[in-house]
């Protein structure tokens, strides 16, 4: 904990140093997202969700990974400022890295701040596609704006990958005509 809390204080020489790319996670996470659609049952799209979030949160190097850990940390102790200082560290350290720029937007919506939460979460996905922590963010994030009809594209694309999410719940019956 103090080794987080010194980086947090110390983050601007950090941000000097280069993060390292991590050409593995896509191809990890690509690996992961592919067996949704043919988990045969709830309880192995659960385990496939928790491996999926272990490839997320698994940082470049050690210095992402300690701003990632502080930066949860300390949003699990609901103290979102330095939250918000942990994933500033880390997005301007690792720009490419996409959990950085997801976990900001994370406590974004929890302040209800949907609209600069909707950045973050677009530029998580732009660096990674197929994350559904992000897309299914975004469509929340966008149900709470008011946008239901973008909510629902992006939902549609979430359940394409995995069919198994619990915002399937927030997908719209299709309107018909009445007899």
């Amino acid at each position: 904990m103090m080794k987080r809390l010194l980086l947090l204080t110390l983050w601007p020489a950090a941000a000097l140093a280069e993060c390292p790319p991590d050409p593995a996670q896509e191809q990890a996470l690509s690996a992961v997202v592919s067996r949704f659609a043919k988990a045969p049952d709830r309880n192995v799209a659960l385990d496939l969700h928790n491996r999926m979030w272990r490839v997320l949160t698994d940082a470049p190097d050690q210095t992402a990974q300690d701003y990632l850990d502080a930066g949860m940390e300390r949003f699990r102790m609901g103290d979102f400022p330095a939250a918000i200082k942990a994933f500033d560290a880390l997005t301007d350290y690792c720009p490419e890295y996409a959990e950085g720029y997801n976990q900001r937007a994370i406590i974004r919506f929890v302040q209800e701040d949907y609209e600069a939460a909707l950045p973050d979460i677009d530029r998580a996905l732009a660096l990674t596609p197929q994350h559904l922590g992000a897309m299914t963010g975004k469509a929340m994030t966008l149900i709470a704006l008011g946008r239901d009809a973008e909510a629902q594209v992006i939902l549609k694309q979430a359940l394409a990958l995995n069919p198994w999410l619990p915002e399937r719940a927030l997908l719209k019956e299709p309107q018909g005509e009445e007899l």
